[in-house]
């Protein structure tokens, strides 16, 4: 017997904003993605342990098969969310790679030990401390281009002049190395992974979204 197609309108998993929820199922597509619990068996021999593929399961069940618009930096973001093979050791930790990039890159999209979201190169950063701080900084950053009035793109040591003064951090993106800060009337990202993560401190990126009303700095 055939397997039911794959509905292409996502449901936002459970724990995002209303923001968030809205940009994934109006703007995200599911599309049908590999059963990697069937290869657990041949993933044990490979030295994974359990638990991993466990969690690497729980990841892809959650998230798996689900494509999002472009993100506005790290060459757009991974082409469709997903796990795979987790690699590490026991005393390195093990990581989910957490679905392929759009483009051939110095680095993977990958999660940590502790469930961080963020990109592998010559060294580990962790932009989000959640897969969900991910999706909702996209959400956002789709939520202001649309609104705002003015889109300032600022690099290298510049971004270092940026005055964050009365501006308090979005709290629902989890930022860690990538950070999102909200003012009187606009939005600014703060993106540092390529900078951490390849050693390029000429790498580090912001936007600042301008003119934004109440609705425009919220929007849910």
């Amino acid at each position: 017997m055939a397997a039911n197609p794959v509905s292409p309108v996502p449901v936002a998993p459970a724990g995002l904003t209303r923001r968030a929820k809205a940009f994934v199922e109006s703007e995200g597509i599911r599309v049908a993605r590999q059963d990697i619990g069937s290869l657990r068996d041949a993933w044990i021999e490979h030295g994974v342990p359990a638990a991993e593929i466990d969690r690497a399961v729980a990841f892809d069940d959650r998230w798996g098969g689900l494509a999002l618009p472009p993100a506005p930096f790290y060459e757009s973001g991974p082409r469709v969310l997903g796990a795979d093979l987790p690699e590490g050791t026991a005393t390195e930790g093990w990581w989910i790679p957490a679905g392929d990039c759009r483009y051939s890159m110095a680095y993977g999209f990958m999660i940590s030990p502790s469930g961080e979201f963020g990109i592998h190169g010559y060294r580990w950063a962790p932009l989000h401390a959640s897969t969900e701080g991910w999706v909702e900084s996209l959400a956002l950053a789709s939520h202001a281009r649309r609104w705002a009035k003015t889109i300032t793109r600022i690099t290298g040591e510049a971004v270092d002049s940026l005055d964050l003064e009365g501006y308090e951090p979005v709290l629902e993106v989890r930022g860690l190395t990538d950070t999102w800060w909200r003012g009187k009337d606009s939005l600014i990202a703060l993106y540092r992974g390529e900078a951490v993560s390849m050693d390029a401190p000429g790498g580090i990126e912001a936007h600042v979204y301008g003119g934004l009303d109440e609705w425009g700095l919220h929007g849910g």
